[in-house]
């Protein structure tokens, strides 16, 4: 009588456990077997929104999410995956062979394909051994040595019935082929290589006030849609790579949760390390809808805002001295700031002055005047006033690639500014005090030397030591209000501008008021009045006493000019 129940309670488990195996995860997902781990994600994204219990109360509504969630469990773990496509079993029981058949003792029931029923009987332990495509064959004892349980059959009912039932029953012994197919539940899974695991030492060091944007995801490994949130954030930061960057809290491991005061109740918790309000950053909880394009935008949005957006024509390098760095200057013809340059505004804002400007004719003067012809560009400036076009008509594959040129191409240019500081601190500190005259650039040319402007005077030099000189003899003169006034008179007829020019680099200009450009003259002085087009010259030994004579002499009319050749172009 034992024996009949014994077999009938076998042929029931062998029957549950053919149903549950006749389910195909491939055809659960809606996926090829081919399939990526990528495509796998997205269906098990998409389904689970489908199916999910907060949206679908009726039972089989339920019942289909539980089969999706099982299928992504067996598909989403290549060694599940791998032993289901050998054996159809995520478990990769052996098949026949693991079955030793001959070996004195085990009695086989075998079942699967047509014409392939059978079983013997020997003594020894109960096993599952797997079998060859959907096949599955069992081994079990009549006899021998017991489980320490005293259960005769060497297996746990608790576990039989648990099997057939769903229910909780336990049993004190768990064997191979009568636990669930995995101890954690879909939980359990990897979470997706790209997103961090954060504790609050990696919190410190990687993303607190680092300049990056991160989507960080605070859970329980049973929080309720846990694996549905992880799908969504993988799919944001993979359309958003090298943008922003991803990270998961496990709130029953980590003090993190309550150090930054978040509390999780059944569900996991999306915030945002965002710099949208200030420049350090804080967390910002996402609670729009759960898909992917709502959450992308909420981070483009969180992005960093370091850089200043300027009207290109009103812009004045040399006016934002901020910190002594160097500046660097994006020209494009996008409506608002790129993502790639907030993105890289962020992981340099403290090395570098962040600007960048919308313009779509290359014609523009500044344009000209730096030689650009095609956009987007990036120009830069060294804290020595000089400037330079990094790169023009860049063009990217991709953001996270966009992203790595763009960084390849600042750090080069930082090595350039390096040696420009260094140069500049090698000046005598006394001589420095008060200086406050800008270089003339393409750039500033306009703002400098315009039609707002009723005198123009440039220093012209050829020699970093007649530089030093004149920038100092300058800066005195430049302070006196009875030959100068305030910058914001620069409106009025009578406003005055004082500059520096590189007579080495910005040798058109002096063409423009003499053919011999002055070549001779390492150091001399020029008196520019754009709106009559005329100009006069110092070209003796230039000390403050003759500066400031010159100076007082032109402002009272006692010095004769000349009509320029052309207006003045920076090339």
């Amino acid at each position: 009588m034992m024996l009949r129940i014994v077999f009938l309670i076998l042929f029931l488990f062998f029957c549950s456990r053919q149903a549950q195996a006749a389910v195909d995860p491939y055809k659960v997902l809606g996926v090829d077997k081919s399939a990526s781990q990528r495509d796998i994600q997205k269906a098990f994204h998409k389904l689970s929104l489908q199916y999910h219990p907060d949206k679908n109360k009726n039972k089989g509504a339920q019942e289909k999410f539980a089969e999706i969630n099982n299928a992504y469990e067996i598909l989403s773990d290549e060694e599940k995956r791998k032993n289901y496509d050998l054996y159809g079993d995520e478990k990769g029981n052996p098949g026949f062979n693991g079955g030793n058949f001959g070996n004195e003792g085990q009695t086989y029931f075998t079942t699967g394909g047509p014409g392939s029923s059978y079983f013997t009987s020997n003594t020894g332990g109960w096993q599952t051994t797997g079998g060859k495509g959907n096949a599955k064959t069992f081994s079990f004892s009549f006899g021998g040595n017991s489980d320490v349980s005293g259960n005769p059959f060497g297996f746990g009912f608790g576990d039989l019935f648990s099997n057939f039932f769903g229910s909780d029953i336990k049993s004190g012994n768990q064997h191979d082929g009568f636990t669930s197919s995995s101890p954690g539940g879909p939980n359990s899974q990897t979470s997706p290589a790209n997103i961090q695991d954060v504790n609050l030492q990696f919190f410190n060091k990687q993303i607190k006030d680092q300049g990056l944007t991160w989507v960080l995801l605070f859970y329980t490994p049973s929080a309720k849609g846990y694996h549905i949130l992880e799908s969504i954030v993988e799919d944001v930061i993979s359309s958003l790579s090298g943008g922003i960057k991803a990270g998961k809290v496990d709130c029953n491991k980590q003090s993190l949760c309550k150090d930054l005061g978040v509390s999780l109740s059944k569900s996991g918790r999306l915030f945002i390390y965002s710099y949208k309000s200030s420049e350090r950053g804080s967390l910002v909880e996402y609670s729009g809808n759960l898909e992917e394009r709502s959450l992308k935008s909420f981070c483009l949005d969180h992005l960093p805002r370091f850089s200043r957006r300027i009207e290109l024509d009103q812009f004045d390098f040399s006016s934002d001295s901020l910190g002594n760095l160097p500046k660097l200057l994006l020209l494009s013809t996008k409506k608002d700031t790129p993502v790639m340059w907030r993105v890289i505004s962020g992981l340099y804002r403290k090395r570098f002055l962040f600007y960048d400007a919308e313009v779509h004719d290359v014609s523009h003067p500044a344009l000209r005047r730096l030689g650009i012809k095609k956009l987007p560009s990036v120009v830069g400036q060294l804290v020595d006033g000089e400037i330079n076009v990094l790169k023009q008509g860049i063009t990217v594959k991709d953001l996270k690639s966009g992203i790595e040129d763009l960084k390849t191409l600042i750090e080069s240019f930082e090595k350039k500014n390096t040696k420009a500081t260094l140069n500049k601190a090698k000046k005598p500190v006394d001589n420095e005090q008060g200086r406050n005259i800008p270089l003339v650039t393409a750039l500033n040319f306009d703002n400098l030397c315009g039609d707002n402007n009723a005198l123009c005077i440039i220093g012209v030099f050829r020699s970093s030591k007649s530089r030093e000189k004149l920038e100092t003899i300058l800066s005195e003169i430049s302070r006196k209000t009875l030959v100068r006034r305030p910058n914001h008179a620069r409106s009025s007829k009578d406003s005055i501008s004082y500059s520096m020019l590189d007579g080495n680099k910005q040798s058109s200009i002096l063409y423009a008021f003499d053919k011999s450009g002055f070549k001779t003259s390492d150091a001399l002085l020029v008196a520019y009045k754009p709106k009559k087009g005329k100009f006069a010259t110092l070209t003796d030994i230039l000390t403050l006493e003759a500066v400031e004579k010159f100076v007082s002499s032109v402002l009272s009319g006692d010095v004769q000019f000349s009509k320029i050749r052309q207006h003045p172009v920076i090339r």
